[in-house]
């Protein structure tokens, strides 16, 4: 769970959000979407984001207001 203060979703929060979840895909998946992009030509950074993006609607959120 991932607790925010709803006065707090600023750029910087939501790019360290974006930045936990690449970690988290990089860390589950990275071998996986490393070959993909290699075997499909494409880049392995704009997929990990696309992936990173997905990523963030399984978190569950918790907003203290």
């Amino acid at each position: 769970m991932i607790y925010l203060n709803y006065n707090n979703l600023d750029d910087e929060t939501q790019q360290h959000l974006l930045s936990v979840s690449k970690e988290d895909i990089e860390n589950k998946f990275g071998n996986d979407l490393k070959a993909y992009a290699n075997k499909h030509h494409l880049d392995y950074n704009t997929i990990l984001d696309e992936e990173a993006i997905k990523n963030l609607y399984t978190y569950k959120y918790i907003f203290n207001i």
